[in-house]
Order: C-alpha cells, then sequence, then structure tokens
C-alpha cells in the first residue's frame, strides 16, 4: 500500500450523506447564522432530501457559517459506511446514534486532516513514523464512533490532546527557518488589528482570534494557522501558499481577491471575486 496516498477523502461528499451537519449541531443566531437551531434539530432550510434548500444563496440570507464548515468527510462516512446507507429520517429510531457517532467522527476526520497535512512537510519526516501511528489511530478511532462501547468525547479529547503535541513539533521543524525572528501570538485576541506592519513568516498564530484583521499584503508562509479564526479577516493580495495547516474553512470565512495566494490543495473562495 502507497502510504503517501490518504485512506480517505478527508471532504464532505454531501451525495453520499444524509444532512447530518444539518442536524447534528447546533448554531446561534450571529453574524454567522441567521437562527437559532438546537442539536439534533433539522434546520429548516434542509429540505426531505437532505440537500439545502438555499445553498445558492447562503451567504445572502444570513448563513455563512455554512458556506465555511466543513466536516472534513465525517458526514459521509457516518451515513454510508458506519450505518451503511440508513435514513434518519427513514428510522427515526436510529437518529439520536447516528447524530452522535457525527459529532464524534468529526473532530476526529478534522484530526486527520492535520495529520496528512503534518505528513506532508518535508521539514516534518524525522517524525513520519509517529505521524502515520497517530493516523492510523485516529482513523481506527473514528471508525468505532456510534458502535456499542465506541469512544466518547473525553477519550476524543484524551487523543487529540496527544495528536495535538505531535503537530506542535512537526510545526516546530517546518518554522525552524524563521525560529529566531517568528513571532508568538498563540491564543492572542488579535480582533480588528491592523497587522500589515509585521512580520508574519513562521509566526505561531495557533488559536488565535484574527476576526476582522488586516492582513493585507503579508507574507504567511510557514505560519502556523491551526485553529485560527479567520472570520472576516482580509487576505487580499497576502501570500499563503505556504501558510501551515490552513483550511478550506478558513478561507471560506476570510476576505480575498484575485492577488490572494493560497496553497494548491485548497479551492478558492468563489466570494472572493
Amino acid at each position: 500500500m502507497d502510504r503517501t496516498a490518504p485512506v480517505r477523502v478527508l471532504q464532505a461528499d454531501c451525495e453520499r450523506c444524509v444532512g447530518l451537519c444539518c442536524v447534528a449541531t447546533a448554531f446561534a443566531a450571529s453574524a454567522d447564522f441567521a437562527i437559532d437551531k438546537p442539536a439534533g434539530s433539522p434546520c429548516p432550510n434542509l429540505s426531505a432530501d437532505h440537500r439545502c434548500a438555499i445553498h445558492g444563496r447562503l451567504r445572502a440570507a444570513g448563513f455563512p457559517g455554512c458556506v465555511a464548515y466543513d466536516c472534513f468527510g465525517a458526514g459521509q462516512r457516518v451515513s454510508s459506511e458506519t450505518f451503511a446507507g440508513a435514513d434518519w429520517r427513514g428510522d427515526p429510531t436510529i437518529a439520536k446514534a447516528m447524530f452522535g457517532a457525527f459529532e464524534i467522527a468529526r473532530p476526529l476526520h478534522e484530526l486527520l486532516w492535520y495529520v496528512e497535512a503534518a505528513l506532508g512537510l518535508p521539514a516534518a519526516r524525522p517524525l513520519e513514523a509517529r505521524l502515520r501511528t497517530a493516523h492510523d489511530e485516529t482513523d481506527a478511532l473514528a471508525a468505532r464512533a456510534g458502535a456499542p462501547g465506541g469512544p466518547g468525547p473525553s477519550e476524543v479529547n484524551v487523543h487529540r490532546g496527544g495528536v495535538a503535541a505531535l503537530l506542535r513539533e512537526a510545526s516546530a521543524l517546518a518554522r525552524a527557518p524563521y525560529a529566531a525572528t517568528a513571532l508568538d501570538r498563540r491564543g492572542a485576541d488579535l480582533t480588528a488589528a491592523d497587522l500589515r506592519a509585521l512580520d508574519l513568516r513562521g509566526a505561531d498564530l495557533r488559536g488565535a482570534t484574527l476576526l476582522g484583521a488586516d492582513l493585507r499584503d503579508l507574507d504567511l508562509t510557514l505560519a502556523d494557522v491551526t485553529g485560527a479564526d479567520l472570520r472576516a479577516a482580509d487576505l487580499r493580495g497576502a501570500n499563503l501558499a505556504e501558510t501551515l495547516f490552513l483550511t478550506g474553512s478558513q478561507l471560506e470565512s476570510a476576505l480575498g481577491d484575485p492577488r490572494t495566494v493560497i496553497p494548491r490543495a485548497l479551492a478558492r473562495p468563489t466570494h472572493w471575486g
């Protein structure tokens, strides 16, 4: 088996899902969602065929959070594999278990995405064996989501903590060229901050709040943005080609333009123009 290839596609395939993200997850009325919706309750925009009735105009309708949301392939795994194509609408007795399995599988699939991203970093080659072990253990844990005796939130959190430490090691190796000058803004509140005067190459921005921050024309080469909140961040003209652990959902929630350079593996948001 070629272990350089992903084990599975870690992006949403809605055609193979029964609308789990539109039911299992909760959201509150905010700039991201037009309404309140409790967990386990179908979104009123969810059609009988498990498709979004306003998919083509989600942003205009006040649901930009839905556009940015990514289950990393957990939806189709739970729908098509764990529950073998069963439908919670047709069999309400499985609904609670199916939604619970999705809530367990989704963060594990996100973790798989990060591990695969780390495996793609040449500088992290010394960690390859440990990263592959972490990948296999994470995938095995996701496979047990929804099964009797399967993992609960606490087990998932403990596992994520261990893998997160390994990912931090991978990040440090990748950012080594800028170690002497790199800024550490882990978890910093940089809401609406004008950061254009800073050198963010190799910066540690993990978990930083960059809501509405001005990052125009900045070079974020080898900056680690794991879990950073980039909602409404201004990335026009920014160089993100080699930004570490940048996700498609982060791009979808941010502002960009044709000059914004993004990683080849990610899709350019349509609302960027």
